[in-house]
């Protein structure tokens, strides 16, 4: 992803879960995703789709049952 692009994703996730903390970050070798933290702890990837002339953009977070 482009650096405007995770700066804009950064905004938005600071914004929807009022949590300062967030970071998005760019990946090493991948420009179709970025990484998402709280700090120094990861908490999922966001994939870029563009389908159709169309653009969105994908989280996925994992959560492990010893987590719960």
């Amino acid at each position: 992803m482009k650096p405007d692009e995770i700066k804009k994703l950064d905004a938005y996730f600071k914004r929807v879960f009022q949590n300062p903390g967030l970071q998005v970050k760019a990946r090493p070798r991948k420009d179709d995703s970025a990484e998402v933290y709280i700090g120094d702890e990861f908490l999922g990837i966001v994939f870029k789709d563009e389908e159709e002339g169309e653009l969105s953009y994908n989280f996925s977070m994992a959560i492990l049952d010893i987590d719960l």
